[in-house]
């Protein structure tokens, strides 16, 4: 599989102010993989260190940061010898072993020359919780699930792909039937590597449902043996409420769905480490439309989302032919598949700064309000063809964007103030907003 962060970890392989990197991302979101890969690809050797499995050689930090020192246990662990000039070191689960993340910081003083790659899959929950982290002193790469491009090109749909960049929407629509069902597919299976590879080479939909599960079990698991004690059953409450709380017409995080009278106090643990985790995202409210956006949070509104929409509709239960072709029972449910894969590829584009707004009086709301290219850009997600804007008309009378999206199941078009963009074609967005 090729993912897009190759090209963005080529460029730190040649950068003259190269940093070590650290990969931030959920657990089995294939960093491991690129990791080696990118060390294949690119290096004539490579050594590779997990601290999860290799408990003796996550001892090296704990006396001193001596980077001989530590490059003498490396070759001796690896039988490699370590050539600044040809080898990629990968420290996997770097969070496993005291001292390793501190010790990036010498490696950038004292020994630049040396190509140091890390990851973790409680990287995030490491980092809050080393007040001693070397900021400054490292670089940082976001691995998320792939995007459906990324699905695209798995499948071996190129060609489709590259229409799509193309923006040629006259053609592009006389393949949007193709587009769709891919879509569709993308929305069961996700964006889990692991679960696109077995798709991919087999198109059997029962595989994928027993991966997702059990990437699912492993996450629960992660919850008992990494978390503390005492806010594993509400990190299990709170994770296991979102999907109930995106099948609301209102997509506002409601605390009272997980527990009658549950408080934001009790659960703020709990939705941190499974932020830090990378399991969730979250979405605050914005309480006015002007840059920068983040100036004007409202942190007490808020939308949560899962890391995949294929383990979303695993956490459910979804039936493939339900979500293939159509269901009465499944309607509700689908504006929240589709809010979900839009999120999903929003958060690809690093560029961009996501929030959603809603009128004080509760009349209007917008699903996500972009900052991207000193531009503020609302975006209202219709799961079909349903061409209704009423709060996106709200929005730009009283407002004026300078662009208006709506994105939906229906063709590409461009009226008076109004765009509407595939589902489908949801890549193109920046591209698109840069040339308006």
């Amino acid at each position: 599989m090729e993912r897009r962060e190759t090209s963005q970890l080529i460029a730190w392989k040649n950068s003259e102010n190269r940093k070590p990197l650290l990969i931030r991302g959920a657990r089995q979101v294939g960093k491991t993989w690129i990791m080696k890969a990118f060390g294949k690809q690119e290096y004539e050797q490579c050594v590779y260190v997990n601290f999860e499995s290799n408990r003796r050689l996550g001892t090296i930090f704990e006396t001193d940061f001596d980077i001989k020192r530590i490059i003498l246990a490396l070759q001796i662990e690896t039988g490699i010898i370590i050539n600044p000039e040809n080898t990629l070191i990968i420290l996997d689960e770097i969070q496993e072993a005291q001292g390793a993340l501190t010790s990036l910081k010498y490696f950038h003083e004292i020994a630049p020359e040396y190509h140091i790659i890390s990851a973790g899959s409680l990287l995030g929950v490491a980092l809050n919780r080393q007040t001693s982290f070397p900021v400054g002193k490292v670089e940082f790469l976001d691995l998320h699930p792939l995007s459906f491009i990324e699905f695209l090109q798995a499948l071996g749909e190129g060609p489709l792909l590259q229409l799509l960049e193309s923006q040629d929407w006259l053609l592009i629509k006389t393949f949007k039937t193709k587009y769709i069902q891919l879509l569709k597919q993308y929305y069961y299976v996700g964006g889990m590597p692991e679960a696109v590879l077995s798709f991919s080479k087999n198109s059997d939909f029962d595989k994928v449902r027993d991966i997702q599960k059990r990437i699912l079990e492993s996450y629960e698991q992660d919850f008992s043996k990494h978390a503390p004690r005492e806010i594993v059953p509400r990190i299990r409450m709170l994770w296991q409420s979102i999907p109930a709380q995106l099948a609301k017409e209102n997509k506002k995080f409601i605390y009272g769905i997980i527990k009658e009278g549950a408080r934001a106090k009790e659960y703020e643990l709990a939705m941190s480490w499974l932020i830090d985790c990378g399991l969730i995202y979250k979405v605050n409210r914005i309480t006015k439309p002007a840059i920068p956006l983040k100036a004007y949070e409202d942190f007490g509104a808020f939308k949560l989302f899962i890391v995949d929409i294929g383990l979303l509709g695993a956490m459910v239960n979804m039936d493939v032919k339900t979500l293939l072709e159509g269901n009465v029972l499944f309607e509700e449910f689908k504006g929240a598949l589709t809010e979900q894969f839009v999120m999903q590829q929003l958060i690809t584009f690093k560029e961009i700064s996501t929030y959603y707004w809603s009128a004080e009086n509760a009349t209007a709301e917008i699903d996500f309000l972009i900052q991207f290219s000193g531009k503020i850009i609302p975006v209202e997600v219709k799961a079909e063809e349903n061409l209704k804007a009423k709060s996106l008309k709200v929005f730009y009378e009283k407002y004026s964007p300078a662009l208006t999206i709506r994105t939906s199941m229906s063709d590409f078009r461009r009226e008076e103030w109004l765009m509407n963009l595939p589902l489908y074609a949801l890549s193109e967005l920046t591209a698109i907003i840069s040339k308006s």
